[in-house]
């Protein structure tokens, strides 16, 4: 593992012990077992699009770990200013020895891989959201004492938590259910993927999605750079909601995600949201251990 650019670059065994790892550094920090691994380095973090979660734990996550992170926006880079991106690359590459973008091209986070010299983590691009997937994946495994054999449902946009999940999953031996209008799919290259996992389901009806599902998931029917098309999103979604007759359906323990920001009345209703709270913002705070496994794992 020389970087983390999406989920699909990932093997079972590899988050499973990026997963084991988050455990223990979780462990440590709430026990005031200290792990300065990271003592010296430097995350830099280039932020194309801003973030409350991605920076404050980032952030806090380096610092946990020794080192320091610097906060980079286009404003502070030649890169705004025309600067080739492979000529920033092999720059920041002389500096830094860990490199964090939040983006909106793929392409971007994957050209900085092959040009640099240092381990790229996708902090977030339109494509795909690894942090937040394996955050996921640290939550359900702690609720429900594993990941093999469970059933996961997404809810609402084929978007790059869609995309992530997916792969996440199935990789990780759970079933993966997906309801989207048939408009807003995952990616191509996510459904060939998942195209030969017996355990995938792709379908419009949320309840055949949710059915037995041990965890729902979702997320917001807009993201960032889609603020234009919010009004049309709210119809086309509208449907596209995890509300109590939703849970009905779905296993009688079962759990609730979102990545957040939440709206509530839209994607998800503030009594489901509220009822699921404790699991949310465990999800959200998992944010910060799995990334501190995926540093400690990268930077040497």
């Amino acid at each position: 593992m020389k970087h983390l650019l999406k989920m699909m670059d990932l093997s079972c065994e590899e988050i499973t012990e990026l997963l084991n790892l988050a455990d223990q550094l979780k462990y440590e920090r709430k026990n005031g077992i200290e792990h300065p691994r990271l003592q010296g380095k430097t995350l830099g973090m280039i932020f194309q699009k801003s973030s409350t979660r991605t920076r404050v734990s980032f952030e806090t996550g380096m610092f946990q770990l020794g080192g320091s992170a610097l906060f980079l926006s286009p404003r502070d880079l030649q890169i705004g200013r025309g600067e080739p991106l492979e000529d920033t690359a092999r720059v920041l590459s002389r500096y830094l020895d860990c490199l964090m973008i939040r983006t909106f091209e793929q392409d971007e986070v994957e050209n900085f891989a092959k040009y640099g010299s240092i381990p790229v983590i996708n902090g977030l691009t339109d494509f795909a959201h690894p942090c937040q997937a394996l955050a996921d994946l640290l939550t359900i495994r702690e609720y429900k004492g594993k990941l093999e054999g469970l059933k996961m449902c997404y809810i609402g946009d084929g978007n790059n938590m869609a995309n992530s999940l997916t792969v996440a999953g199935l990789k990780t031996g759970m079933k993966v259910s997906l309801a989207t209008p048939k408009e807003y799919i995952p990616d191509a290259k996510i459904l060939d993927f998942a195209k030969d996992y017996e355990g995938f389901v792709l379908t419009e009806d949320i309840y055949e999605a949710a059915k037995d599902a041990d965890v729902i998931c979702t997320d917001v029917w807009a993201s960032m750079g889609q603020e234009e098309e919010a009004e049309m999103r709210k119809k086309v979604f509208k449907g596209y909601q995890v509300n109590a007759d939703l849970l009905k359906v779905a296993a009688s323990d079962a759990m609730v995600l979102h990545c957040l920001p939440a709206h509530r009345g839209e994607e998800i209703t503030a009594d489901v949201f509220e009822a699921h709270a404790n699991e949310i913002f465990d999800e959200a705070e998992n944010r910060l251990h799995a990334q501190k496994a995926v540093l400690a794992t990268l930077v040497k």
